[in-house]
């Protein structure tokens, strides 16, 4: 006799159910933008991410400057910005971090109000406008939640591969193994 019902295709299609009530359900109204966003981690929570992940990204990119100046109209110039626009109603504890780092350019932000701006790029800035505009701009990746929602897509990136390796045999070869670890 014929089965009717791979027990593959069974799991499968009990994980996207699943996997799809959970990602609804998590439907939460930023309190800044008024956007409406699937997040699971609360404000609380992306803090503690943030403030926990700091010293670790610090680590990575050579440390932080020991230039007091610099940290300090840094950091200024930062909360200028909070404490003048609307995410200085939010929850979020913002702290600017100058990395050490001479060669790289960039500025990013953890979760939970960590701003991140390396001496590579604070040193082709040369203006305070600039700087703000920089540090704007990563206040507003914060407010607008966009760390944790990249790690929400990420989760589901997870998800749509262990679907795939339940449905074919590509688990056992490696390669969902390579695009779990990239994902």
């Amino acid at each position: 006799m014929r089965r009717l019902l791979n027990p593959r295709l069974i799991i499968a299609a009990i994980i996207a159910i699943i996997a799809i009530i959970t990602y609804y359900s998590k439907t939460e109204v930023n309190p800044i933008t008024g956007e409406k966003q699937k997040v699971s981690l609360t404000q609380e929570q992306e803090i503690v991410l943030g403030i926990q992940s700091a010293p670790h990204m610090i680590e990575q990119m050579g440390g932080e400057v020991s230039d007091p100046k610099i940290e300090a109209m840094v950091e200024q110039v930062g909360q200028k910005i909070v404490n003048s626009t609307e995410a200085g109603k939010s929850k979020y504890k913002f702290d600017f971090h100058v990395l050490a780092d001479p060669k790289t350019v960039n500025a990013f932000a953890l979760p939970g109000g960590q701003i991140f701006i390396t001496m590579g790029l604070l040193n082709l800035l040369s203006t305070e406008d600039q700087l703000a505009g920089v540090l704007g701009h990563e206040i507003g990746h914060v407010v607008q939640r966009h760390s944790v929602e990249q790690m929400e897509k990420a989760q589901g990136a997870n998800i749509g591969v262990n679907l795939a390796c339940i449905l074919t045999s590509i688990c056992n070869s490696g390669i969902a193994s390579t695009a779990i670890n990239v994902a």
